[in-house]
């Protein structure tokens, strides 16, 4: 009695259907997708501004491959 199984789910389905019709429903879905993908062009666009925004790498001045670049700090003792 907890649980529904997939009638239950299959009878709302049909209830919804014959109250809001077949129409109204694909707008709501087509609605919801273009959303979404609002949505992610949104945050698309905000990680390229955010990467726009960052200054570039200075270049190394490597003399051959097998050098790597590091930098180093100084530890102080107090």
């Amino acid at each position: 009695m907890g649980s529904l199984s997939i009638w239950h789910w299959l009878i709302v389905l049909v209830i919804v259907m014959l109250v809001f019709g077949t129409k109204k429903l694909g707008n709501i879905g087509g609605d919801i997708g273009k959303a979404v993908k609002g949505f992610k062009d949104g945050v698309k666009g905000d990680e390229d501004a955010a990467a726009a925004n960052t200054p570039p790498a200075a270049p190394s001045q490597v003399a051959d491959k097998s050098t790597i670049d590091v930098e180093t700090k100084e530890k102080n003792k107090f």
